[in-house]
């Protein structure tokens, strides 16, 4: 009598047994919410941890949850949390991305003016070509001088993870992608501490300031916060040129898209256009939500609780990614992945600055 279902074992030293083998690891895994509850509930813990130490000691949320998910990587070894971790990496930050469309309108855009408007473009270039050329200097890549530079020029972390599922595991390493993460808070953090100070002290109006602010400062609370730090109108005024920059997430992310190829395949750029602009879906949810708040007055209490459940996905993301980044790579990479994200920095302020005092009144 045959057996039907023969042990793949009996077969491991033939052909059936390596291709049974193979089907039997490219099958589809199944996850279930049990598999997945310890990993999030993990990251739940460390992201509310972070918090209270940001709220408590006025520290950079996403760089507290960066550096305790750091000090924690070893719990990703634990089985019970894989799962768990890559869910809340993967997902919780595209709903984050999603969510930041809220905060938009085209209304928005149009209150900066064309000059105001062309000054952001050509800091956020400066920006981009400074993380390219540092990435080149350091010996990184263009992936890494990418994703830096996209960061400094849009909204920080966001824009790296968002830019990061262009870019793909493939072709940067999650170690480098992690230091960048840590280069861009830590950056962040010092311009919201410099920035308010060097716009007092050069005596610019308010209007001035918030610009300054808004369009060098990478993180959106930070870059808010930084305005409101000089005065009330420049908030204001940092805020509506912070929200212009998160506004170019979506075809900035496409641009790269279109320049690299997709991100799960090869680097090959033949073939069509729309073959080769792979734009994530969150990408796409960004824009429904900025065309749904241009056309709909979204109330305050919306867009205010929009916000924060964004950063707070968007915490958790990266905490989670640290806790998943192995400690020892990091270590042995070493000061050149930094160079990128402080090279952009400089680069953006500086044009920031010139745009400030030449075209701003």
């Amino acid at each position: 009598m045959t057996n039907r279902n023969p042990d793949p074992a009996l077969y491991a030293g033939d052909l059936f047994g390596e291709i049974y083998q193979a089907e039997r690891q490219k099958a589809p895994v199944r996850v279930t919410i049990s598999a997945l509850f310890p990993g999030i509930a993990t990251t739940l813990i460390v992201g509310f941890a972070a918090l209270w130490l940001a709220q408590q000691y006025g520290f950079p949320a996403i760089l507290a949850g960066l550096l305790l998910g750091l000090a924690l990587h070893f719990l990703s070894e634990h089985p019970a949390l894989g799962e768990g971790l890559d869910f809340v990496s993967r997902h919780f930050l595209r709903i984050g991305i999603v969510l930041l469309g809220l905060q938009v309108s085209l209304a928005q855009i149009a209150q900066v003016g064309w000059a105001a408007f062309a000054g952001l473009i050509a800091i956020m270039t400066a920006a981009f070509g400074a993380g390219l050329l540092g990435a080149k200097l350091a010996g990184q890549g263009r992936y890494a001088g990418t994703l830096a530079g996209g960061a400094t020029a849009i909204c920080g972390a966001s824009a790296a993870l968002a830019l990061y599922g262009v870019i793909g595991q493939h072709r940067l390493d999650q170690a480098r992608f992690t230091l960048t993460l840590v280069g861009v808070a830590l950056a962040s953090a010092l311009a919201l501490t410099l920035y308010p100070a060097i716009a007092a002290t050069l005596n610019l109006s308010d209007n001035q300031a918030g610009y300054l602010i808004g369009s060098s400062i990478h993180d959106v609370a930070q870059a808010i916060g930084g305005g409101y730090a000089v005065s009330d109108a420049a908030g204001v005024q940092a805020t509506v040129i912070k929200l212009a920059r998160v506004a170019l997430l979506a075809p900035i992310v496409a641009l790269v898209a279109l320049w690299l190829g997709q991100a799960g395949g090869n680097d090959k750029k033949s073939g069509p256009i729309w073959r080769r602009l792979s734009v994530p879906w969150f990408i796409l949810g960004f824009l429904a939500l900025v065309a749904f708040s241009s056309s709909i007055a979204v109330p305050p209490v919306v867009a205010e609780q929009g916000l924060e459940l964004s950063k707070f996905l968007l915490l958790l993301a990266v905490t989670a990614t640290a806790m998943r980044s192995r400690l020892a790579v990091l270590i042995e990479a070493g000061w050149r992945p930094f160079v990128p994200v402080f090279a952009a920095t400089i680069a953006s302020f500086a044009m920031a600055l010139t745009i400030t005092v030449t075209v701003i009144d």
